[in-house]
């Protein structure tokens, strides 16, 4: 991630505490937004020529805008984007923003990975017991993977708590070659 994502997310995010503005609906125009960016090679192609005006382009978003009802904080910083030729970065800023406010929040990613499906009741007791080795807020991510065999490996951050029966077996064999 090239260094200025990470300041302009950081600003949006101060931009968004100071004003209070309701996150979930800013998260919903984001994906709005990024969905018909990524729909469009026509709109990103715009955006990348240099030989289009930052006010044509910035006037063409706010054509777009009539429709997305981007709130004007999210529309601004469009704007800021594409006044700096950093547009086509708008992917990794909306990352690093959503990873800042989580950040802020005390909000953890969980990827929680299982041998099968879980069931609503497995699921639950599960998330309750990966929020106490957080220690905070956690906003989980299933994925299954049949070759762990069974149990669960939980990342939180950099560190892998490793249920898995396939983890166990690896311990176990490491531990009768050493002894």
């Amino acid at each position: 991630m090239a260094a200025f994502v990470s300041r302009y997310a950081r600003a949006f995010v101060d931009v968004v505490t100071a004003a209070k503005l309701d996150t979930a609906a800013l998260g919903r125009q984001w994906s709005d937004f990024l969905a018909t960016w990524d729909g469009s090679t026509e709109l990103r192609a715009l955006f990348a020529n240099p030989a289009v005006p930052a006010a044509q382009k910035i006037a063409i978003l706010d054509k777009l805008n009539v429709r997305l009802g981007l709130q004007r904080e999210l529309r601004n910083l469009l704007a800021v984007l594409i006044k700096n030729d950093r547009i086509g970065h708008v992917h990794e800023v909306a990352a690093a923003y959503h990873a800042e406010l989580q950040a802020r929040m005390g909000i953890q990613q969980a990827e929680i990975v299982t041998a099968r499906e879980l069931s609503e009741e497995e699921r639950s007791v599960l998330l309750s017991g990966v929020k106490r080795l957080a220690g905070s807020g956690i906003e989980p991510s299933f994925r299954l993977d049949r070759s762990i065999l069974g149990g669960t490996v939980v990342r939180i951050g950099s560190t892998v708590y490793d249920g898995s029966l396939r983890g166990r077996l690896a311990r176990l064999k490491d531990a009768l070659v050493a002894g």
